[in-house]
């Protein structure tokens, strides 16, 4: 049994569609001081570590960045936070009149695993654009902005989405480590 601790249910359902065949799975809404710092990695280990200090059982964390080089990397670790304050309009905002060449970004996810033995980090990072509007209906967050080969991530289906997002790659690297440690014990 692992725990996701999010509060967030979009996160919680892609999570745990990629890891169904690792036994159960839930999730767990628990609030988790967030430390301030640039590494993604670092806040997500330290929200594992105040977690399993208080659940006392084998659970993940996660921590996302959005991170747009001609914007100096902003929003960066601070992704929620800018999405909730400014959201996507805000971020289309700041770019107005960049071109296509100045609209790259990146995700990068940390998913930080915590049990008995420790806190292990796992990162996914996915490249794109910002997209010159929102398009799509599926997923959320920067998802309606944030484009790849043409497609905002909004616009894939889950499954599409699932097999190539940030957080994807970073819980699949999860997954298998933990795949291959069952086998060895």
């Amino acid at each position: 049994m692992i725990s996701v601790v999010t509060g967030n249910e979009h996160k919680f359902c892609e999570i745990k569609a990629i890891l169904s065949d690792i036994g159960e799975v839930f999730q767990v809404d628990l609030f988790c001081p967030e430390i301030q710092h640039a590494d993604i990695g670092i806040i997500s280990q330290e929200k594992a570590r105040y977690a399993y200090s208080i659940l006392k059982q084998p659970l993940i964390t996660d921590d996302t960045g959005l991170f747009i080089p001609s914007l100096q990397g902003f929003p960066g670790p601070y992704a929620a936070f800018v999405h909730d304050t400014i959201g996507n309009s805000g971020i289309l905002r700041l770019l107005e009149g960049a071109s296509d060449a100045n609209r790259s970004a990146w995700f990068e996810t940390a998913i930080a695993y915590a049990d008995e033995s420790g806190v292990m980090v796992f990162r996914g990072r996915i490249d794109g654009t910002i997209a010159y509007e929102p398009r799509g209906d599926h997923g959320f967050g920067y998802d309606p902005i944030f484009e790849v080969d043409g497609m905002t991530l909004a616009e894939m289906e889950s499954s599409q989405k699932n097999e190539l997002s940030h957080r994807a790659r970073g819980v699949m690297q999860f997954h298998d480590w933990f795949i291959n440690r069952e086998k060895d014990t």
